[in-house]
């Protein structure tokens, strides 16, 4: 009752004065269009190995003024989003390990509930959303984390400006990592399979941003750029992921608008479609499928053998364009 009052709380003060920051930053939510009260009901897969606690998702602000971030090297699976105004933003999972920061934090989106649902009541740290979106978000199976009046777990950088600069502390709201059994992801790893392509880099534009990656052999990792700028950590590192997944999937318009009037893209992430899997240098045509929202999403090749990730982070850039 006490984490309820709380969100209810949190989100009130919320609506009313992040909405402001959020504006400056041409990709905060306001008033919904309208609201048909749907929110996911996963249903969840059996057979995994039970995990010691929930996973902690942190939406990660991803406008130049946000950047350089901190924690997203420290995340298992990063995955990029299309939001309002051709924009993106991320969403950082982290199961193995809670870094000392994550942030910029910021607001979530409608579809973010329905990724969210391969998970078991994950931990969703976010700055706000829209008003409408907040009932949804308080029916979904997680534990939503935003910043109230007596939060802890966030600060404010002064050295930054609004609403570029809210900071999350990990270890204020989970008191360890839930391990690697909490990643229900449905990804695989090990061995590369035979075939694919050699590839050196790869990018993925959206209207008004992108994502480029680039092999690095030295590293044995893919070396990111965001906007065409390298993409570093807080401590000066380029962000690195063992593997990249170009997601085909729908986005389509979701119920909700920004205060601009612009739609919030809603991102399919429920179905079937075709991916590419970028491990090794090397790229691999590839089929996903996730059933429903309880389920983790498999990647397979043409035979329908599973396609095995390299070991280390994931990074997941859903793309709208078929």
């Amino acid at each position: 009752m006490r984490q309820r009052t709380r969100r209810r709380r949190g989100a009130a003060l919320l609506t009313a004065a992040v909405a402001a920051s959020l504006a400056a930053a041409g990709c905060a939510a306001g008033p919904a269009a309208e609201d048909d009260g749907r929110s996911p009901k996963p249903v969840r897969s059996t057979g995994a190995a039970p995990a010691s606690g929930p996973v902690l998702a942190v939406k990660v602000d991803n406008v130049r003024a946000a950047r350089p971030q901190t924690g997203l090297e420290t995340a298992d699976v990063v995955y990029a989003e299309p939001v309002e105004a051709g924009l993106s933003r991320l969403m950082a999972v982290y199961a193995t390990e809670l870094p000392e920061s994550v942030g910029p934090v910021r607001s979530a989106r409608e579809s973010d509930l329905e990724l969210l649902g391969q998970f078991d009541r994950p931990t969703l740290a976010f700055s706000g959303a829209q008003s409408r979106l907040l009932p949804l978000i308080d029916k979904a199976p997680l534990h939503a984390e935003p910043p109230d009046e007596d939060s802890e777990a966030y600060v404010r950088d002064e050295d930054r400006q609004a609403p570029h600069n809210l900071y999350l502390w990990p270890s204020r709201l989970l008191p360890e990592p839930a391990g690697r059994a909490a990643l229900t992801t449905g990804f695989t790893y090990g061995r590369a399979p035979a075939g694919g392509r050699a590839e050196s880099s790869r990018t993925v534009r959206y209207p008004s941003a992108s994502f480029t990656f680039t092999w690095s052999e030295s590293r044995d990792r893919w070396l990111v750029a965001m906007d065409g700028a390298p993409a570093t950590a807080a401590d000066g590192g380029q962000l690195a992921p063992a593997t990249v997944v170009v997601q085909h999937v729908k986005v389509r318009e979701s119920d909700f608008r920004d205060f601009r009037g612009s739609n919030s893209p809603y991102v399919e992430s429920v179905g079937s479609g075709r991916a590419e899997v970028l491990r090794d240098g090397r790229s691999y045509d590839a089929r996903w499928k996730r059933g429903s929202a309880g389920d983790g999403t498999t990647f397979t090749t043409g035979d329908g053998s599973p396609l095995n990730f390299a070991t280390g982070q994931v990074w997941v850039v859903f793309d709208g364009r078929s």
